[in-house]
């Protein structure tokens, strides 16, 4: 895939998508840890500071693991 590309073009793609995915985790995280710190999900909140998934974990507690507000 890389063959006919230098290592200085090689190394920019991968900074540039290095620099994606942090953006990407980033966002999902700040979004998923506030919901967590709103709803008091202490385990969920520390889980997620810690643990580094590039979004897959905040993504799954925010799809599947978090408390929907039913509208009264």
């Amino acid at each position: 895939m890389f063959d006919n590309l230098s290592w200085a073009q090689n190394s920019n793609f991968v900074a540039f998508l290095l620099t994606l995915v942090a953006i990407w985790s980033v966002v999902w995280k700040g979004l998923a840890l506030w919901k967590a710190a709103k709803k008091d999900h202490k385990y969920w909140y520390v889980a997620m500071l810690v643990i580094n998934t590039a979004g897959i974990l905040e993504i799954i507690y925010l799809a599947f693991f978090q408390k929907k507000d039913k509208k009264k």
